[in-house]
């Protein structure tokens, strides 16, 4: 797949609760509760035009029952992809919309995503050099596969520094 990097724009909110609204009639009372993430969810950010949600559930082996029919309604079932604990459903096909990550209650990879998210709300210079490094990126690379692997050091060690901030943020 292309790499497509967009300007922010308020539209993605509103994609993201649609897609909720989608979501809770499809798994009901399986999830706990939703979260927008990735660069979608930070104004000003340039980004994939694909809203990363996070749907947290009871149990994450009762979500695979509901493949088949996920997979009638449009979207593409990824399983773990990569990510052990996680289910990955893609919407959209080429021109893909939506990733919707499923993790049981307590996944660590949950803290990561939201403490990543919420650092970059906090600090808006972080998200502006990620910005601008996502699209220096963009142009050296077409596809999504090269652009994933090199932007992965530098979201590790923005990583780190989120969880950094969260840990200090907590001390005190």
């Amino acid at each position: 797949m292309k790499v497509r990097l967009t300007a922010y724009t308020p539209n993605w909110k509103t994609m993201y609760k649609e897609e909720q609204a989608n979501l809770r009639c499809i798994f009901g009372k399986e999830i706990l509760s939703f979260e927008h993430f990735g660069s979608t969810a930070i104004p000003g950010m340039l980004a994939k035009p694909v809203v990363d949600m996070m749907c947290i559930v009871k149990d994450i082996y009762r979500i695979d029952s509901y493949n088949t029919y996920m997979d009638r309604v449009g979207y593409d079932i990824a399983g773990e992809w990569g990510i052990e604990g996680r289910r990955l459903f893609r919407k959209g096909g080429v021109n893909r919309s939506h990733h919707i990550h499923v993790y049981q209650y307590g996944n660590p990879q949950i803290d990561r995503h939201l403490i990543l998210r919420d650092y970059l709300l906090q600090h808006s210079s972080e998200a502006a050099q990620y910005s601008a490094f996502k699209e220096k990126i963009a142009k050296r690379y077409t596809y999504t596969s090269e652009y994933s692997k090199a932007k992965k050091q530098f979201v590790s060690d923005l990583e780190n520094r989120a969880l950094w901030w969260k840990e200090k943020s907590l001390d005190g």
